[in-house]
């Protein structure tokens, strides 16, 4: 029988008390996780980005849950500070303000609210973002039937994004319904969750409904991209040098917010790939034939891959994304000639002459690096997905605290489980569970405490 004490609590009061989780793994001292992005919120009371949705949602007329998932395709909900985005985006909704897209002073002028205040603060944030969503439904002729159907917004959605072009608008709108159709569970300032529940939302696409999924072009350097240039403006035709090395970089951004920006003329930044956090799926912006502007003075001996996410939310680093990296950086390797090892594999950080930190810290080379030697970015190894919380949680070779670890996730992320089986007692904030869950990625084990689900065994997972 598995010992199991109150697994059915309010997980707002678990994560609420959130602590390193090798604190119940290998006994070290517990510290309070820190809010994504390294610092607190100043508006990080209980249930304020909650209410502040709730309220934003009302006073606009706007589907609540539509506004969370926009919200989330771009940031996490993590307003970073206040500190701009790649893209020039501000706050957890990322109100931009670029040359020719500025729908952070629009929100201003909306809503009456200094754009100062719309940076940093996440209640006039969302606020704003909602009023633009609204204004946006106005200007498209949606009236007051249209919005109380979730799928009449889809063209809505595409237009915030500001997106140079239809093809990149229908990311981001891709983006937030498949956010409402999958469900999320987000953990903000003040160790608040914000929730969306999963349902079946068939959007009304109306003119992207022509634009294929895939945009009917695809890579002719690495098939398995799509193809999605950037602006002629950001990038240099032809090479000076011989390729031979690859940077990883992290957007500071969204997917289809960091294409969009690469297509900006005013941007002067481009990258060759860009990688999506939830799946791995892969654009090419410019070919590997010419020189993206993207890590200075590697820039014409290297060709730049872009990961979506922030360098301080390990969130983003999702095993999908590693592994579809891994299998992009297999093929570079092997078409240049360039040595899998880390003096032609770098960080951005790490070239000469830059001053960016990313990938950072929670960039986890070890495994990266496994993934491109071992040829583990494909296939992938099959398993059921399920997020994970926590920071510093042990994966171990068997199913006990006291076997070798082998690896470690930074934060939260989403994990692939192959199987489940019942291990050694885990005691953790008064709880108690000994189900862990095999990770075949890591070749390892993970205890079903630290996996974001309110059952102690995981539903439809195998048992060992």
């Amino acid at each position: 029988m598995t010992l199991m004490t109150g697994w059915r609590r309010g997980r707002a009061v678990l994560l609420g008390t959130v602590v390193a989780a090798s604190l119940a793994l290998t006994g070290q001292p517990a510290t309070a996780a820190p809010y994504p992005g390294g610092e607190a919120a100043p508006d990080a009371a209980p249930a304020a980005m909650n209410t502040a949705f709730a309220k934003a949602a009302a006073a606009y007329d706007v589907p609540r849950d539509l506004l969370v998932a926009v919200g989330y395709g771009e940031t996490h909900l993590d307003g970073h500070g206040g500190r701009p985005s790649q893209a020039n985006g501000y706050g957890v909704m990322h109100l931009v303000s670029q040359p020719e897209h500025k729908t952070l002073e629009r929100a201003a002028k909306l809503t009456g609210v200094p754009v100062a205040t719309l940076k940093k603060d996440t209640v006039a944030n969302i606020r704003g973002a909602a009023a633009v969503l609204r204004a946006e439904a106005d200007t498209q002729g949606l009236d007051a039937t249209g919005r109380d159907s979730l799928a009449a917004w889809y063209p809505v959605a595409a237009a915030y994004g500001a997106a140079a072009d239809d093809r990149t608008a229908r990311l981001y709108a891709d983006a937030a319904y498949d956010l409402l159709n999958k469900g999320l569970r987000a953990q903000v300032a003040g160790n608040e969750q914000v929730l969306v529940k999963a349902r079946k939302v068939t959007p009304d696409r109306g003119k992207y409904a022509k634009i294929a999924s895939d945009f009917g072009v695809l890579s002719d350097d690495y098939p398995a991209a799509l193809w999605v240039p950037a602006s002629t403006s950001n990038y240099q035709a032809g090479r000076t040098s011989a390729i031979n090395k690859v940077v990883i970089h992290v957007t500071q951004g969204s997917y289809a917010g960091s294409i969009s920006w690469f297509q900006n003329p005013a941007s002067q930044v481009s990258a060759h790939y860009v990688i999506r956090s939830s799946d791995g799926q892969v654009t090419q912006t410019v070919r590997d034939a010419n020189t993206a502007w993207h890590a200075r003075s590697a820039n014409a001996s290297s060709i730049g891959i872009e990961h979506e996410g922030y360098v301080a939310d390990p969130s983003w680093f999702t095993d999908s994304m590693y592994r579809s990296s891994a299998a992009l950086t297999r093929h570079l390797t092997s078409k240049y000639g360039i040595p899998r090892t880390r003096a032609a594999i770098v960080g951005h950080s790490e070239v000469p002459g830059n001053d960016h930190t990313d990938p950072g810290a929670n960039w986890n080379w070890t495994y990266y690096m496994s993934l491109v030697n071992g040829g583990g970015g494909n296939p992938d190894p099959g398993g059921t997905s399920f997020p994970t919380w926590g920071t510093g949680v042990s994966i171990r070779k068997e199913a006990t605290t006291t076997s070798a670890q082998v690896a470690s996730l930074a934060g939260p992320t989403t994990v692939k489980v192959q199987c489940q089986k019942r291990g050694q007692l885990v005691n953790y904030q008064g709880y108690s569970n000994d189900a862990w869950s095999y990770l075949p990625a890591y070749g390892g084990y993970i205890s079903n405490i630290f996996i974001d689900v309110s059952e102690p065994w995981l539903p439809g997972v195998p048992n060992c």
